[in-house]
């Protein structure tokens, strides 16, 4: 299938489009965007072959120039494989059915054997044989190579002591669903790079209304369900959630779990989605089903199992410097990698979100909270959430490795910024500027409506407007 996707040369890096990509990309209609330094220019692209150019392709470029191997690690069905291969010149596909059990034998047996082919060289799901590990670090440490291995991962595996960590030889790059840039549905007028280079005003138009959004919130952003009708995707989302209650929740350690017991915990956590509450919250909630309840253990050891598989991506706390004594709460946001799983497992559409705003307001920040990251990573920052014992609470905190920051307030609707831009300008004068930066921007993203920079220097811009 063609699709249509933007994507965005960096001044930095120019040949983020590189060989493997040249060949089998179109371009058509090219804008300038703006004058900022950052970026240079967009193209919009059709792939060929179907294939959905990702942010992350150029943190992947870069890194096979530093490391002797990268590792991609992200949830089942991502794009992980898909984005390797258009960097490897060979690879090793471990679930190959038809050469599964072969592989296994001979990477316990000598797994250097599994790792002769050209360079860089793909290693699918590594995990299935951990050895395969080991194998690669000799392998960088013994050749002092650079960009020889690409390992992906859908699984974390169990730790064992006798694995080396790779420090200093592999290094890790997370790969999340698609944003919304990606997949097309973001206009791109709001850079966030932008934002930390000094750009004061901000304009843009979305054309997403309130249907869409929660269309596109229920879609989720993995590839295959990009560009499908709501029912289609829907089916998609559907084999994803139960494809994991069936077999994912097993792995890594092969130890079997309740699915039914499993389905409790999701929908626990899908209710909970946006909110920072306990495991004890969670074991009371689910404690008032017909089904009963579950331990301390049990709950812990399942949600172990989820943020293992990549589908559990909890937001943790902030702890900046602030001017006065504030205790500030350091318990994670709860939050699935992509919204699509917690609309799943309440067993909501698109109409239904639309008739219960609150639950489409605490989906839509972790829809807010996913793409952040994704740009965020671009930047070489992380997402955090921002609770103080004064009551003030912040919804994401973008904080770049330079000490840079932003922070971001969510809201659905318009009505909802005037108190979101109240609780921005709190923080910004709660965080002591002597001992760290004051914010580079403070922004309010919204479902809908159009960009703008309010007199108070809050941004306003809808997710619809957004990018990296």
């Amino acid at each position: 299938m063609v699709h249509n996707a933007f994507f965005i040369l960096n001044s930095h890096n120019e040949n983020t489009l590189n060989s493997h990509n040249e060949n089998t990309l179109n371009s058509h209609n090219e804008n300038i965007l703006n004058s900022h330094n950052r970026y240079i220019w967009v193209c919009h692209l059709i792939s060929m072959d179907g294939y959905i150019p990702r942010i992350a392709d150029a943190e992947i470029e870069r890194l096979l120039k530093m490391f002797g191997a990268i590792h991609i690690v992200g949830p089942k069905w991502c794009g992980k494989t898909t984005s390797a291969e258009r960097f490897s010149r060979s690879s090793l596909l471990m679930q190959d059915p038809d050469k599964a059990d072969m592989y296994l034998e001979i990477a316990r047996m000598k797994p250097s054997n599994l790792l002769e082919g050209e360079k860089p060289r793909l290693i699918d799901e590594w995990q299935v044989e951990p050895k395969l590990w080991d194998a690669v670090r000799f392998s960088v440490d013994r050749n002092q190579g650079r960009g020889m291995y690409i390992l992906t991962g859908s699984v974390t595996p169990p730790e064992d002591e006798k694995r080396h960590t790779g420090t200093g030889r592999i290094v890790t790059v997370k790969m999340r669903t698609l944003s919304l840039f990606e997949s097309g549905d973001s206009t791109g007028e709001v850079s966030i790079g932008s934002l930390f280079e000094g750009v004061s005003e901000v304009s843009g138009i979305s054309g997403l209304d309130y249907t869409t959004m929660a269309e596109l919130l229920v879609r989720g952003g993995w590839p295959s369900s990009i560009g499908s009708d709501t029912e289609t995707a829907s089916d998609i989302i559907m084999g994803y959630c139960e494809g994991m209650l069936d077999s994912e929740i097993n792995l890594p350690e092969g130890r079997r779990r309740d699915k039914q017991r499993m389905r409790m915990i999701l929908r626990s956590l899908a209710r909970n989605t946006s909110m920072s509450v306990p495991n004890t919250t969670i074991m009371e909630d689910i404690g008032r089903s017909e089904q009963g309840g579950v331990s301390v253990n049990t709950l812990a050891d399942y949600i172990s199992a989820l943020k293992d598989i990549h589908v559990v991506d909890d937001l943790a706390a902030w702890s900046p410097r602030l001017r006065s004594k504030v205790a500030i709460r350091t318990s994670d946001v709860r939050h699935f990698v992509d919204p699509a799983i917690a609309a799943y497992f309440l067993g909501a559409g698109p109409r239904d979100l639309e008739m219960d705003p609150r639950t489409y307001g605490l989906l839509f920040e972790s829809l807010v909270v996913r793409d952040l990251r994704i740009y965020a990573q671009d930047l070489r920052g992380d997402v955090y959430h921002y609770r103080d014992g004064d009551g003030l609470e912040v919804d994401a905190v973008i904080h770049l490795k330079d000490g840079r920051w932003g922070a971001v307030e969510v809201k659905l609707g318009s009505y909802g910024v005037d108190a979101g831009a109240t609780s921005l300008l709190r923080l910004a004068r709660k965080v002591d500027s002597e001992k760290m930066n004051p914010p580079s921007f403070l922004m309010v993203v919204t479902a809908v409506g159009y960009a703008y920079t309010r007199e108070d220097g809050v941004h306003v811009v809808p997710l619809g407007c957004l990018r990296n």
